[in-house]
């Protein structure tokens, strides 16, 4: 039996290149940065892709969730339970509420 060359399967010799990439940032002035981050909303891509389509590179066609997220700690947590009239271990539910003051502030309804 003869050897290869790199015995991992391929779908892991991919991830191994990927995780050979290094990320770069630019610090741009803050309307480049709204331009291109607004380009990539427009376009429903990430400012990453869009800044690859904008240099010509490649995109990886893999579905993305289209989420926001935010980062919570414990005091928010507290914060957002007493707005709510709930108990902070409620976790899920504030999640829930919280969800709600977004959708209505994009609706426009009480």
């Amino acid at each position: 039996m003869t050897k290869s060359k790199n015995p991992l399967p391929e779908q892991w010799q991919q991830n191994q290149n990927a995780a050979k990439a290094t990320q770069v940032a630019f610090d741009l002035d803050e309307k480049f940065q709204y331009s291109i981050r607004k380009a990539a909303l427009d376009a429903g891509v990430s400012p990453s892709d869009q800044i690859r389509n904008i240099l010509g590179l490649s995109v990886t066609k893999r579905p993305k969730r289209p989420r926001l997220t935010v980062s919570l700690s414990l005091e928010d947590y507290q914060l957002l339970a007493e707005k709510y009239q709930l108990d902070p271990n409620e976790q899920l539910e504030i999640k829930r509420r919280v969800l709600d003051d977004l959708v209505h502030f994009v609706t426009g309804k009480d």
